[in-house]
């Protein structure tokens, strides 16, 4: 790696900046998501971009399996391969440069519009020496990138691809499983989470059904930590996460968001009651009695819901709605001293 960085002709503070980052992805282990999403947010930073995207080529579509910036609501979005710049820098194994999306014929100029760039610089995911996907860096103003930017991610690309030949080194089929798994808990990851909730709305949108998203946070996992260790930690997210599946239909979608957060698609509901019923018998199923290593472990999760489309028909605004609501039950909770103070900040409340 030191040659290969003095090479690419970056300043010395670029090159540290890389190695830096290469030592925080040595950290994350076989977690392919957790690589993918980290690198998104730091070759954004090192370039200056408006937002950085990795994107998987799957079948005939390209997935956004990871996003920062401008792009980090686009996480999950599915796009034709065929017509885009990423398809092609896939095709043709080549890095690609857009000066303006608005008269590149190569791109896709709506879904450019829908992330909001008009320059970007694709440079192709190798796994097994066969390009599978890319990594993107996108800004909003025409001309943004210069050499030294494809020089900065085709390190980052490598770095990746070490990852993606630790995680997978035999079968293409896997790669793309441990991209959008939790390795802790076999579940779906957040990418996956919310290329599901991207699919489920166009179902229902297409079908006028209804379908239910859950946001659920573990109550209590920091004193388990403090008590027992993280040994027991990772055992109590281990065991909150088959708990969680076991009450679910095959249908629904279950991921670990992140930390002590999970997150649910619940497919085909009939109503707000149906999505009411799956959060009560998710939080009777954790509180069950548990013991790791002959010590006995309280488990609990505060749990909150949304319906589509009563609560909204965008993602996002209905994991707000859901998230809102999974506050509004850890702070009566924490209000009666059940449960120790949110770890991270709630949403605010709408204004207005």
């Amino acid at each position: 790696m030191p040659s290969t960085l003095r090479d690419r002709g970056l300043p010395p503070d670029r090159l540290i900046d890389v190695i830096e980052a290469q030592t925080e992805i040595a950290k994350l282990g076989p977690d392919l998501g957790a690589v993918m999403a980290l690198v998104a947010g730091r070759v954004k930073d090192l370039t200056g971009a408006g937002g950085a995207i990795v994107e998987l080529a799957e079948g005939d579509e390209m997935v956004y399996r990871a996003a920062s910036g401008i792009a980090q609501a686009q996480l999950g979005l599915r796009l034709p391969r065929q017509g885009s710049l990423s398809g092609l820098c896939v095709d043709t194994g080549r890095i690609l440069h857009c000066e303006d999306s608005e008269t590149d014929p190569r791109v896709d100029r709506d879904a450019c519009r829908r992330v909001g760039l008009r320059s970007m610089l694709v440079v192709p995911l190798r796994h097994h020496d066969s390009p599978v996907g890319v990594l993107k860096v996108a800004w909003a103003a025409e001309g943004a990138f210069t050499d030294q930017d494809v020089g900065i991610l085709e390190l980052m690309s490598e770095l990746i691809a070490a990852s993606m030949y630790q995680a997978a080194r035999v079968e293409k089929d896997e790669l793309y499983h441990r991209a959008t798994h939790d390795p802790l808990t076999g579940l779906a990851n957040r990418a996956l989470f919310c290329d599901r909730l991207r699919q489920s709305i166009a179902s229902a949108e297409r079908r006028r059904g209804s379908h239910g998203v859950l946001i659920l946070d573990m109550d209590g996992l920091k004193p388990i930590n403090d008590r027992h260790g993280h040994r027991a930690g990772d055992a109590a997210i281990r065991e909150t996460a088959g708990r969680i599946r076991r009450v679910l239909r095959k249908a629904d979608t279950a991921a670990r968001l992140g930390g002590d957060e999970f997150g649910v698609v619940l497919s085909d509901v009939a109503d707000r009651q149906a999505v009411h019923r799956s959060a009560e018998r998710i939080v009777e199923e954790v509180r069950q009695p548990f013991r790791f290593e002959d010590q006995p472990l309280d488990l609990h999760v505060s749990v909150g819901g949304a319906l589509f489309p009563e609560d909204g028909v965008e993602m996002d605004a209905l994991i707000e709605v859901a998230d809102r609501a999974m506050y509004h039950v850890k702070r009566k909770r924490y209000a009666m001293g059940r449960v120790t103070p949110p770890a991270r900040t709630p949403p605010e409340e709408p204004t207005g």
